[in-house]
């Protein structure tokens, strides 16, 4: 294969290899025939594009190599200078003292440095070009776009060489660095290709590495594939205008260009990546459906990593390493599947035995019913705040979905427990509630099968030690997130001084039903761990309706408060009377919605911090996170933390999986 590129070039590059005394190896390129016997301006040129091309691979060496270097140095860092966890902290009773000595064995550098970047960097950035995405994503994102920017033009002599054309005496080619520089954006593409497929990765090699879910690497997938498609299309540009244009007599020069395989590859390569480029942009996914855009995207980005390949084979050096990657994270989950569902049969020998789900229905016709679903499974538990990817068989095995266990991680007789909730929007989990009200409606209790894969993302709550604060913000099924971080507060011994609040916010009262048993725990021991808990009722008028909240005061002494529309309970929020008070207000009505104002009630839990630093945990629309960055990066100060003022130390946990 290269011998035969190397005769195709020859005619392109004028390389004379019947005089040639050796042929010069160039790791990426076809071996140049030396010593060149050509016109000196075909030398000048071959020249300039053989030198081009060896600074192309010294420079996509360099990116590697920071990369290496940046993730091997991150790595090492966690585990030289780990941050506190809350598992170090030895069980019983927690006094005053014992915290003293947990925050001050932390770093104040470590910790005015963090919260100095929060401050700055947390924020979204330009959001209606990047979409929800902080300001610390962008920045990297600017870092590497700069550097890829200099070197795409960096090491090119910039120079016109006008060469006769051999045997067509009056004829002459016009070569330009027109053709080095496309050969230079081709190269870097190439090099970014296994890049894109590694912060693509669910099974991610980088969250080994640095700690970070593989969510928090989709950012920078998506917009290196879009530098991906900048480059591979200036690449064919410049060689068309050469090959169309400059390069004489025409049209016989583009005839037989186009039709050498090595180019045809190169045109295919080029459609598929204007086609990932097309779907996978916000009107693409939807128009076609999100599951269309993720099973095209898996298939159409192998078979371009292919035509990469046929299209110039030197360079499969970038392009055997994206396949592995590829088929590694593939092959991985399939896996981890089938181990989380071979289990014995009921016949006793060994199997794949789906989960068998409980299902408990939740009409709203008006903004898409809700579903839980509880089961038991024999396996390893998860730490809270990593999820799961559902497939429900009776639905599609085609599809599956995450979803992150409501319930804290238990195991019980071998078996782990797990509770979801979803709500039906479109597609797969419209028909799931569908399939739920259609068994319940024919049967008192209904189950579904499930197939398992994961868990992915981080534990939210390995850092959580015993002085932070922590404030729990969650929107409709978001409660999800939020929730096992206060259930495992709950089992945890009391701490003196520490602020517990869980904001919630729902479009009807009758919404806590989702979580009723969930909430009754925490209002059992709201009292001791002085938890305070407000459930917003977004979109209701003020007639009173069934819910969890009505049976609370029967129960227990808490008081359950409903407050109906009014100009104050829109714009703030009364305290709550009791620590264990669950606190319901009706802030929205029919026909318009209000939401709590989040800028008030997290600065005044911060400010009403006895001690400690603070995390917010939150989960819900796009729009509450980003307000949330911006109001947490607001009560950061890296000045007042290296003063010893723990209070300005504020951390946002999110479930961050969807961006736009």
């Amino acid at each position: 294969m290269a011998n035969m590129e190397s005769q195709l070039l020859a005619a392109r590059h004028i390389q004379n290899f019947s005089e040639a005394s050796s042929l010069e190896k160039h790791w990426g390129y076809v071996d140049r025939a030396v010593p060149c016997t050509n016109d000196a301006g075909s030398c000048e040129y071959l020249d300039q594009v053989y030198g081009s091309h060896d600074l192309s691979m010294v420079y996509s060496g360099i990116l590697w190599a920071i990369i290496a270097g940046l993730l091997l140095l991150w790595a090492i860092g966690r585990r030289v200078f780990p941050s506190p966890r809350a598992d170090d902290v030895a069980t019983g009773a927690i006094d005053s003292e014992r915290l003293r000595k947990i925050a001050g064995r932390r770093s104040r550098i470590r910790r005015t440095v963090a919260s100095l970047v929060r401050r700055y960097l947390l924020p979204d950035s330009v959001r209606w070009i990047f979409g929800r995405t902080t300001r610390l994503q962008v920045l990297i994102l600017t870092v590497l776009a700069a550097y890829l920017f200099i070197v795409s033009f960096a090491g090119i002599v910039y120079q016109t060489w006008i060469t006769p054309v051999k045997n067509m005496p009056g004829v002459y080619n016009t070569r330009t660095s027109l053709g080095p520089w496309s050969d230079r954006v081709g190269v870097i593409a190439y090099a970014l290709t296994p890049l894109s497929v590694m912060l693509s990765s669910r099974e991610s090699i980088l969250s080994l590495l640095t700690g970070l879910p593989y969510q928090s690497f989709n950012f920078l997938h998506r917009w290196l594939g879009y530098i991906i498609v900048i480059q591979g299309s200036l690449h064919t540009i410049g060689w068309t205008i050469v090959e169309v244009r400059l390069y004489q007599p025409q049209p016989k020069v583009a005839q037989e260009w186009i039709v050498q395989l090595y180019i045809i590859w190169g045109v295919v390569a080029q459609i598929l990546l204007l086609m990932l480029f097309g779907l996978s942009t916000p009107w693409g996914i939807r128009l076609t459906g999100y599951e269309f855009f993720r099973k095209s995207h898996y298939v159409l980005a192998m078979v371009y990593i292919g035509a990469c390949w046929g299209h110039w084979t030197n360079l499969q050096c970038f392009m055997i390493p994206g396949l592995a990657i590829w088929v590694l994270d593939r092959g991985i989950r399939y896996l981890r599947s089938a181990l989380i569902h071979y289990q014995y049969l009921p016949n006793g020998s060994m199997g794949f035995k789906a989960a068998h789900a409980s299902l408990t229905h939740f009409p709203d016709p008006d903004h898409g019913d809700v579903v839980r679903m509880d089961f038991a499974h024999p396996q390893d538990p998860w730490k809270v705040g990593e999820h799961f990817y559902l497939c429900f068989t009776e639905s599609s095995i085609w599809q599956s979905h995450p979803f992150t266990p409501l319930n804290l991680p238990k195991v019980q007789d071998g078996l782990v427990s797990h509770s979801y909730i979803l709500r039906a929007k479109k597609g797969e989990t419209k028909k799931v509630a569908e399939l739920a009200a259609k068994k319940l409606a024919a049967a008192p209790s209904a189950t579904t099968p499930l197939i398992l894969s994961g868990s992915y993302g981080e534990s939210i709550t390995e850092n959580l030690t015993p002085d932070m604060n922590v404030l729990c913000v969650a929107g409709g099924t978001g409660i999800t997130y939020v929730l096992p971080v206060l259930l495992g507060l709950v089992e945890q011994p009391e701490v003196k001084d520490r602020k517990i609040q869980l904001v919630w916010a729902i479009r009807k009262r009758v919404d806590t039903r989702w979580v009723e048993k969930e909430l009754d725990t925490i209002r059992k021991a709201a009292k001791a761990h002085k938890i305070e808990v407000h459930i917003y009722v977004t979109r209701e008028a003020g007639s009173k309706s069934p819910s969890i909240s009505d049976g609370i005061s029967e129960k227990d002494e808490a008081t359950v408060k409903e407050t109906g529309l009014t100009s104050s309970a829109i714009s703030s929020v009364d305290r709550v009377p009791s620590a264990s008070s669950l606190d319901v207000q009706k802030i929205g009505g029919e026909g318009f919605d209000r939401h709590p104002d989040l800028h008030k009630l997290v600065k005044e839990f911060v400010e009403g911090t006895v001690r400690g630093s603070t995390a917010v945990y939150a989960s819900g629309p796009g729009g509450m996170i980003s307000d949330l960055r911006s109001i947490v990066a607001s009560c950061n100060s890296g000045a007042k933390v290296w003063k010893g003022n723990e209070r300005y130390d504020v951390q946002l946990i999110c479930d961050d999986r969807l961006e736009w």
